[in-house]
């Protein structure tokens, strides 16, 4: 069974319009009376559940039957007594009522009129009379039938019930009058009810409480403690009623108010039309529109409007009009509310990846980390990603295909060259022809607040006298208070947290601490020869084709000659210089094609000094036998690795040290150190002291208009020097690196992996490396690594038999450890 609504009976059911009320007399049924006029009943009676509605004695309420129990039941009441309990049951309406499921109390209930309908459906209206107590079930099938005891009513006469019966009337008095809709009937019936407690179950009957709460007043046979728990819920319904009561009056008046202010304004247009005053009326209407569909936070509303009612004042023709108006134009086209929805699928992702960048595995790895982390908890803080590497290894791009995978708009800037702090915060409106700032304007141009919003060349920022750039930054790339941007021009905040930034750089060095602080560093380093001809393969070269209008089976370019292009043509850690030397020869062959030439133009090695001229880069220098005084070490420099060329001469003098080449302080320092250390173990390597006393000693690194500097050319200067002093030729195709100290030992250096890929292009085979930075090769292809042999040291000592197998042909190291246990 579901009980219906009070106030939903059928028209055919007039008795059944009000909600439930105390019955007038007349209205029971037509059985024998008992005590006090009330009808006697047995004391076992068909029990109908309900889970919706609970009946009180004297009230008269509708209800609906539906299920075939019930209407069994209906059927059985009509055609004897027509009394019946209505009893509460637990549980919602998904699931069958079962005897469990009963309460422990219930009305007795007699069925004045029952209405049937096409459906199937029984409408019955019933008038309570006792309360009863369901003493045992006695019957479950068809329906459920129980014995019960008459609960009645326990009173005592006193000042305190009377005082609860006048609080609880007045109280009810009071909500019936502030509740319009409340039906008459139940006016009269509180009038005229004056017994305290069918008054108690009168208002529990028609006041808004839970079926536990109407339970508990149904279970109370003692009218006091029934009142009691009922003046409760009364007091709090009726605070509930007089807040909605108030809320209803605050809605109307501000209705009321929204409508003068509208007759008013459509009077003034009205004025000004007749006026002839009507001109950029439309204008202002279609920002009033603009604005209160922008979707922008209260602040920015109010600023707004603020500014609307000041462009309404001014004439059209004056220059204050232009700065309002520009400002609301800005204002309204931010995208302050509107979102791209992220895509998160990570294999999708991993193939972008890969379809955009060749290798870089370390890189789309943590790629792939931020975005599996964005879809298990979108709502948290994203990361700063800073790509640091060499020009034209794909920083940029990353960064487009990043927004790709995840379905958001890019917007990129260049920071190279600002030194204004106001290009990034903006101009204050007081300034003629002011303007957002560059994040401002890149948000615009994204159109959502979410973007992927790329910072170019942040290690280019410089700062004069107009502000510093790099400290205007810190507020846009810090996730704790970017989420109220503050613009100069706007002035008001701006949610830049939903914004994933990238920023890019070649070095780090001129980037400010408390900017880097707040950016996690992903190195991208060069590429070797074999990567660069894959990228040439699958990107480069069709990429040109495509920008020159050639198809592809025209021109045959082999991978030999990609590679002499690399090597010969190219010194670079990136890939723009191999993509315009690609170009170049391809606008050679477009001259063949657009002269009338057919056929597929083949394009081998040999081909390639034709196209592109005499080669320019010579990798074979580092094979070529070096006199002795030479060494060659390994630098890192912004466009990738170089090998370096330390020559050292002698000549008479008095114990002097001359260093050139462009050289910084710590390099000077370097070669100060490997000396010292050749000096104090003069013995061990079989210089002779007379001559530190008698020679004064040159140092020069070739290339001198390049300035040089770092500790990572020790190793270098301590073998050029004690080949100088040896007069022994360094091993040929041998490079190295690494810091010394005055003790002797080889301190880790950074930049391996381009010092490696540098040593390969030049020729060379054998690398010394600080026996702590071999875990950097694993950075390297597996081809480079087969290709060079690497050979870890420890300390100064152990190179002597790598770089000069002639005078040591064992580690002295080992032979001295070898001659200490024969000793003992």
């Amino acid at each position: 069974m579901s009980d219906e609504n009070k106030n939903s009976v059928p028209e055919q059911a007039a008795e059944a319009n009000a909600p439930a009320v105390a019955a007038e007399d007349g209205a029971k049924p037509q059985e024998g009376k008992g005590e006090e006029g009330k009808p006697s009943f047995p004391s076992r009676l068909p029990v109908l559940p309900s889970r919706e509605i609970i009946l009180f004695p004297d009230m008269v309420t509708p209800l609906l039957i539906n299920t075939p129990r019930d209407a069994a039941l209906i059927d059985e009441v009509l055609m004897s007594h027509r009394f019946l309990v209505v009893a509460p049951a637990r549980g919602d309406g998904d699931h069958e009522i079962e005897a469990s499921h009963l309460f422990e109390h219930g009305c007795a209930a007699a069925v004045l009129k029952m209405l049937r309908f096409p459906d199937g459906t029984i409408r019955i209206l019933v008038q309570g009379i006792k309360r009863v107590k369901l003493l045992r079930l006695v019957q479950e099938k068809p329906f459920f039938a129980a014995e019960i005891a008459v609960a009645e009513d326990v009173m005592k006469s006193g000042v305190k019930i009377d005082a609860l019966y006048r609080s609880l009337r007045s109280q009810f008095e009071k909500m019936l009058n502030m509740l319009p809709q409340a039906p008459d009937e139940v006016k009269v019936a509180a009038v005229n009810i004056v017994h305290p407690g069918r008054f108690a179950d009168l208002v529990a009957a028609n006041i808004n409480l839970s079926m536990e709460e109407r339970y508990t007043i149904l279970a109370e046979a003692d009218v006091q403690s029934r009142m009691e728990k009922l003046a409760v819920f009364l007091a709090r319904e009726l605070q509930i009623v007089e807040l909605g009561s108030k809320i209803q009056e605050d809605v109307k008046e501000k209705i009321g108010k929204g409508q003068r202010e509208f007759f008013l304004r459509e009077q003034l247009n009205a004025i000004r039309r007749e006026l002839g005053e009507d001109d950029g009326r439309l204008e202002l209407e279609e920002l009033q529109k603009a604005v209160a569909e922008s979707g922008m936070p209260d602040e920015a509303r109010k600023e707004a409007e603020r500014e609307l009612k000041r462009l309404e004042r001014m004439q059209p023709g004056s220059a204050e009009y232009t700065v309002s108006r520009t400002y609301l134009d800005w204002l309204v086209a931010l995208p302050w509310s509107k979102c791209t929805a992220d895509r998160l699928d990570l294999i999708k992702a991993k193939r972008i990846l890969d379809a955009d960048h060749y290798d870089l595995a370390k890189v789309k790895e943590r790629i792939v980390e931020f975005l599996a982390v964005r879809k298990i908890h979108p709502q948290g803080r994203s990361a700063i990603m800073c790509f640091v590497g060499p020009p034209g290894v794909g920083k940029t791009s990353l960064g487009r295909s990043i927004a790709q995978a995840m379905g958001r708009n890019f917007v990129r800037i260049s920071l190279g060259g600002v030194r204004d702090e106001a290009e990034i915060r903006g101009h204050r409106r007081t300034y003629i022809g002011a303007l957002p700032g560059r994040i401002i304007q890149g948000i615009r141009r994204a159109g959502s607040r979410n973007p992927v919003f790329m910072l170019d060349e942040i290690d280019k920022l410089s700062s004069d006298y107009r502000g510093d750039p790099a400290a205007a930054l810190l507020e846009v790339l810090d996730p704790e208070q970017n989420q109220a941007f503050l613009d100069h021009y706007l002035d008001v905040p701006f949610d830049l947290s939903q914004v994933i930034f990238i920023t890019t750089a070649n070095l780090l060095d001129p980037v400010p601490p408390a900017l880097r602080d707040r950016m996690e560093v992903i190195d991208i380093p060069g590429y070797a020869e074999e990567e660069k001809i894959q990228i040439a393969r699958r990107h480069l070269i069709p990429k040109i084709f495509a920008e020159h209008g050639i198809a592809k089976n025209r021109i045959r370019l082999s991978d030999a000659a990609v590679s002499r292009v690399i090597t010969e043509y190219t010194r670079e850690a990136g890939l723009r210089n191999l993509e315009r030397e690609l170009g170049a020869m391809v606008r050679k062959v477009a001259v063949k094609i657009a002269s009338g030439k057919r056929g597929v133009f083949r394009l081998g090695r040999k081909e390639i000094k034709a196209y592109l001229g005499p080669p320019r880069y010579f990798g074979e220098n580092a094979r070529q036998p070096q006199p002795p005084g030479v060494a060659i070490g390994l630098s890192w420099t912004p466009v990738g690795g170089d090998i370096l060329f330390v020559e050292s001469t002698r000549m008479p003098g008095k114990k002097g040290l001359l260093l050139t080449g462009r050289l910084g302080e710590v390099i000077k320092e370097s070669a100060q150190a490997a000396l010292s250390w050749l000096r104090s173990q003069g013995d061990f390597l079989g210089i002779k002291p007379e001559v530190f006393e008698e020679s004064d000693i040159h140092i020069h690194f070739p290339e001198g208009a390049t300035p040089k500097d770092g500790p990572s050319a020790g190793l270098a200067l301590v073998a050029s020097l004690l080949s100088l002093l040896r007069q022994t030729s360094v091993s040929p195709r041998l490079a190295m690196t690494g810091e010394i100290t005055l003790r002797g030992r080889v301190l880790p250096v950074g930049g391996i992996k381009e010092k490696v890929l540098a040593a390969r292009r030049s020729g060379i085979k054998d690398v010394i490396l600080p026996a702590d930075n071999m875990n950097d090769l694993s950075e390297l292809p597996a081809e480079v690594r087969k290709e060079l042999r690497f050979h870890p040291v420890r300390a100064i000592s152990d190179i002597l038999h790598i770089a000069f197998p002639a005078l040591w042909p064992r580690s002295p190291a080992r032979c001295a450890g070898r001659a200490a246990r024969k000793t003992r």
